[in-house]
């Protein structure tokens, strides 16, 4: 299994750089990752998807798309897309420390 290096964290992730060990997530590395994404700091709301993106995870078993993540966040698309840019649910799903959602290409 790949590993990839942030700031002292090793973490393992996919050939698409989706994090592959729930239990490696952090804040921190959270952090870390979204700067990798072109965000450079993340706000309140930002972690209002993140954590509901981990939440929903550990209550459906699968990393929730785009329409459920607007839909039962409270952050709309426009939104997400804001927050986001280029992506948002590929790119929150790899800040929050998920696998890639079904139906992104």
């Amino acid at each position: 299994m790949k590993t990839i290096e942030l700031d002292g964290h090793v973490v393992h992730v996919d050939d698409e750089g989706f994090m592959t060990e729930l239990g490696e997530w952090t804040r921190e590395i959270a952090m870390l990752l979204a700067r990798q994404e072109g965000i450079e700091e993340l706000t309140e709301r930002h972690w209002a998807v993140i954590d509901f993106c981990r939440r929903d995870f550990q209550a459906k078993g699968e990393t929730p798309g785009l329409r459920r993540i607007s839909k039962e966040s409270g952050v709309e698309t426009k939104e997400l897309y804001t927050l986001f840019p280029k992506g948002p649910a590929k790119k929150v799903a790899r800040i929050a420390g998920l696998g890639k959602p079904k139906g992104c290409v």
